[in-house]
């Protein structure tokens, strides 16, 4: 291979496929799969071609700044900048309580490692509350994970590969992924005859044109068309009662109801042919192995928990758990929740699931003279002001705050309202992975080196939480004596005095991280002290899942295990395979009391109920359905800021369908005017069958600040979520429904001024 190629990962999407770049000088120049990475296996799709906007673009931060009374920043150098922001944040603490400073962030699609360190920084603080972008998207699926499986963390993931029925609700992996070499998988699934594609999707998406059925629900109807598919598989006799005798445990009230369902009326509300769902319920029962893949499409809609809800219980009701092809419990290296023992969030009461507080509800727990309102907020690797609902209210909670603290590569939207900003070097200019390690039976990680030396006057992310931990006052040189002389005898040495410290300072529990950092990081070789935090969790994965650790090749006793999967992470630049499992070892994972699936939960009964009187309807006043952020070709994330990344879709434009383009008399580049109860915002027309008429889309990853070449900086595109509002979100887990959003269509020569 030529010596201008080196291996690191893409970070545009959750997958984080293996590549490998030809570099320039500092530029990425040329990019390709990685075909020794044993999760991707040289698949990549075209968005990765663009990742040198984002190593290279002008939004890239070089200095720490400081706010200004007047709004501006000023330069400062980094001694200030952790001093004073240590200060402020020690203030806070002292006056109103460490709770009172909470915590967003920890990464995006795949700088995860620097958020782990920042745990540190809480615990130094006494920080407890923290959210971050799960919270608005999955939070309602690791609830109903809880109810069925006996605790969020029992996520279970599809068998695509190996399923006979491949079912995707809300979700269109041709663009959005969400499985490894997704578009392959795909393909393969539709040539096959004795294999079935079903998309459920209100749009004619890229993955339903491969589909053998299309449930083209009406927008919001999910919930009807899901309900009448338990309805047909319960009414006609279609479950697997032998898999429900053994393995399932309070069936009953939900059969009641499945068998109340009145499915042809269900359907229509839905806006599906009777025949058509009856026919795909069908399939899925008398197939040998289904997989099902729900995303945001129902989880950031009405009634998104209860979705969850009712499409686990399709492949739970036909036994597609815990076997080849189907729907199984999977591994993890590390957790992706918040953790913590609160319950409810300290102003409105939220319910806070895997740690996380409702995204939804943030502006509610600062805007308001509540003793326990939050003063300040550290936002790390996220845009909270561009990524949830209603940007407004964000921004007015942000600027209501005593101290706002911001730690990324770029001067965001979120940034622009804080009090200090920490420049963070770039995801290729550290070490870095994600913890997006959601596969079966064989899960994967991957621990990404370096490409480039980092920009002067940036630190990775682990530095930087080191250096506040210790300006914090939350470790003292004397508190890792101990195990600085442990490191320089081994890790074997280590590891003894590092468990035994750990046992008798649980005052130094939650600064594990740099800990490790500070004491074990040296000894790694230069520049890899970041990797340290992995060796702690490739032994807690060994005691994990010993038997599947041991799959994976990494054998032998006590911490043996452990410190060979360490040492192949650390020396593996194409990522490892962690464990292998076996299917039954679902069963294992399962934590009910019971050992037994629980599939009737109270309140999405009640929910379930509550259908049959509720009808969909639109508002006069806003007769149009918006998804304020469909995934394109032409996006990925907000790492892309340079509008430049988006090619010939730059603009973003508003997709309607043809019937909807002539009621407006509009033709493909005419301006539009899209209001919403929150907002407005003009935008050019893109016309297209995919389209049902009433329902209108806006691209994700829009919206955001770039300098142009004269340095002036602009707006590109319509940030989607200056139309959401944060009241508009789901009674359970408080996730927004901005695939959902009553809008008013307009255009812009006969828009109504509001």
């Amino acid at each position: 291979m030529d010596n201008n190629w080196r291996k690191t990962a893409c970070i545009l999407c959750s997958i984080n496929c293996g590549i490998e770049v030809a570099v320039d000088g500092r530029r990425i120049t040329r990019i390709r799969g990685d075909k020794a990475h044993p999760s991707s296996q040289g698949y990549t799709c075209e968005k990765a071609q663009r990742l040198d906007y984002y190593q290279n673009g002008r939004h890239r931060l070089t200095t720490p700044l400081r706010r200004r009374a007047d709004g501006t920043f000023q330069p400062i150098d980094w001694d200030t900048a952790i001093r004073e922001v240590a200060a402020s944040l020690v203030k806070i603490r002292d006056t109103h309580g460490g709770d009172k400073i909470f915590y967003y962030g920890g990464g995006g699609q795949g700088n995860h490692l620097g958020g782990a360190y920042a745990r540190a920084t809480r615990a130094a603080l006494g920080s407890i509350y923290t959210s971050n972008a799960l919270a608005q998207e999955k939070t309602g699926e690791f609830w109903v994970d809880g109810q069925l499986y006996g605790r969020p963390r029992c996520h279970t993931t599809g068998d695509f590969e190996h399923a006979e029925v491949a079912v995707f609700v809300g979700k269109n992996p041709w663009q959005s992924h969400g499985f490894p070499r997704a578009r392959v998988v795909l393909k393969e699934v539709a040539a096959d005859p004795a294999r079935t594609l079903i998309v459920i999707d209100p749009r004619r998406t890229e993955t339903a044109e491969l589909a053998d059925y299309h449930l083209q629900v009406r927008p919001g109807g999910d919930a009807w068309c899901l309900s009448a598919m338990l309805g047909v598989l319960v009414q006609e006799d279609l479950i697997d009662r032998a898999f429900l005798a053994e393995h399932a445990s309070n069936g009953e009230p939900l059969f009641e109801a499945l068998r109340g369902i009145p499915i042809a009326d269900y359907c229509a509300r839905a806006g599906v042919p009777e025949e058509q769902v009856r026919a795909v319920a069908r399939r899925i029962a008398g197939a040998a192995s289904v997989s099902m893949f729900e995303d945001l499409g129902i989880q950031q809609a009405p009634h998104s928990t209860l979705n969850s809800y009712l499409e686990k219980l399709i492949y739970l009701l036909t036994g597609n758990f815990a076997k080849r092809g189907a729907m199984n419990i999977h591994t993890g290296m590390a957790s992706l929740g918040g953790g913590g023992k609160a319950r409810t969030s300290p102003v409105t009461g939220q319910r806070i699931i895997t740690g996380l507080i409702p995204c939804n509800a943030i502006p509610d727990e600062i805007l308001t003279d509540h003793p326990n309102r939050f003063q300040a907020m550290i936002v790390e690797s996220t845009n909270p002001v561009h990524s949830l609902a209603d940007s407004q209210r964000m921004r007015a909670a942000l600027d209501a705050l005593e101290c706002v603290v911001v730690i990324d590569v770029a001067l965001t939207e979120t940034a622009r309202h804080a009090h200090y900003v920490l420049p963070a070097s770039s995801q290729f200019e550290k070490w870095e992975a994600t913890f997006f390690n959601l596969e079966f039976p064989e899960n994967v990680f991957h621990l990404r080196a370096p490409l480039f030396d980092p920009l002067p006057d940036t630190l990775a992310e682990p530095e930087i939480h080191s250096r506040l931990v210790r300006a914090i006052g939350g470790l003292r040189p004397e508190d890792l004596a101990p195990l600085h002389a442990a490191a320089a005898q081994g890790r074997a040495a280590y590891g003894a005095t590092f468990m035994q410290m750990v046992g008798e300072r649980p005052d130094l529990a939650g600064m594990v991280s740099v800990i490790l950092y500070e004491t074990l990081g040296p000894t790694l070789g230069p520049g890899r002290a970041a990797a340290a935090l992995l060796w702690g969790a490739a032994h807690t994965c060994a005691m994990s899942f010993p038997e599947s650790v041991r799959r994976a090749g990494f054998t032998g006793e006590g911490f043996e295990p452990g410190e060979r999967l360490f040492e192949a992470i650390l020396n593996s630049r194409s990522g490892v395979t962690f464990t292998i499992d076996e299917y039954e070892d679902t069963w294992k994972r399962l934590a009910t009391r019971d050992g037994r699936v629980n599939l009737a939960v109270p309140e999405l009964l009640a929910e379930l109920a509550r259908l049959a009187a509720e009808q969909p309807a639109r508002d006069p006043r806003f007769p149009f359905v918006l998804t304020a952020g469909e995934r394109r070709s032409s996006t990925a994330n907000t790492v892309l800021r340079n509008p430049a990344s988006r090619g010939k879709e730059a603009a973003g434009a508003l997709r309607i369908s043809p019937a909807d383009a002539e009621s407006l008399g509009v033709t493909a580049g005419a301006r539009v005017r899209v209001t919403t109860k929150r907002g407005a915002a003009e935008t050019v027309v893109e016309i297209t069958d995919r389209m049902q008429s009433g329902h209108v889309s806006l691209p994700n990853g829009q919206g955001l600040v770039y300098p142009g070449d004269d340095g002036h900086e602009a707006v590109h595109g319509v940030a989607p979520n200056e139309l959401t509002a944060s009241d508009h979100r789901d009674w359970l887990a408080g996730t927004p429904w901005h695939k959902h959003v009553p809008a008013r269509v307009e255009a812009v020569a006969a828009a109504i001024s509001d």
